[in-house]
């Protein structure tokens, strides 16, 4: 499993359109092949910052089949003109301690 981290930073006084169109798209990501799971959380501290968090089940499933897709372009319609700047988007993999 890798867990997807984006930084998302929404452009202001777009916060809840932003809000209602991530509701939509959430259901475009997940349905897609490889996804566990996602949440959207708000930053407490800088209005208008949020960072998303999705699990997939492995890298490809979100840079290849996901990225990819032809859904992926529904997502980016709704979502990519909120941000300003574009978001920062990492991958990460569990440390066995």
């Amino acid at each position: 499993m890798i867990l997807e981290v984006a930084s998302l930073q929404v452009k202001p006084g777009l916060s809840a359109s932003f809000e209602a169109d991530f509701r939509q798209a959430s259901r475009i990501i997940s349905s897609m092949k490889g996804y566990i799971g996602h949440e959207l959380q708000k930053c407490m501290e800088h209005e208008n910052k949020y960072i998303l968090l999705v699990k997939w089940e492995s890298l490809e499933d979100h840079t290849i089949g996901f990225r990819q897709s032809e859904r992926y372009q529904e997502w980016k319609k709704l979502l990519h003109h909120y941000y300003d700047p574009f978001p920062t988007v990492e991958h990460y993999e569990i440390v066995e301690l």
